[in-house]
């Protein structure tokens, strides 16, 4: 058995330009890849009935390793309850920047946060971001 490896962390949205926006300049993440993907495979793949998606892969300048994959689907599924991150089963997404309060600061004024910035116990500065579709992204420090 080969060892696994990271490739990338997917975010499934409603609406994909919508999103590629919100990501790409709140976070200033680069377009590296959009492309479709439908076909029986990949229907049976995902286990969902006639399934296709959009698709667009997101990287941080210089990191090529890491992708943020959105992923638009149609069918649509019903949207989840609001998130909260003590249920079991619960995802986010974790991004570092240098400095959590200077982000913050320079946050629009329409991008939702759960909080201002708070220094753990363990030292560490986290903001949790709130994007369109109402999914979680922890910016921490680097």
């Amino acid at each position: 058995m080969s060892d696994p490896t990271p490739h990338h962390v997917g975010v499934t949205v409603a609406d994909l330009d919508r999103a590629v926006d919100f990501y790409t300049e709140t976070f200033d993440l680069d377009v590296a890849a959009e492309f479709a993907v439908g076909g029986e495979a990949f229907a049976d793949a995902v286990a969902v009935d006639g399934a296709a998606a959009d698709f667009a892969h997101l990287v941080a300048d210089g990191d090529d390793e890491t992708i943020v994959e959105l992923v638009a689907y149609d069918p649509e599924g019903e949207p989840t309850e609001d998130p909260e991150l003590n249920r079991p089963g619960a995802v986010h997404l974790g991004l570092s920047v240098d400095d959590v309060e200077e982000f913050y600061r320079g946050l629009d004024d329409g991008v939702e946060t759960l909080s201002e910035p708070r220094t753990t116990e363990s030292g560490t500065t986290i903001l949790f971001v709130v994007d369109p579709e109402g999914n979680l992204i922890e910016v921490l420090d680097a």
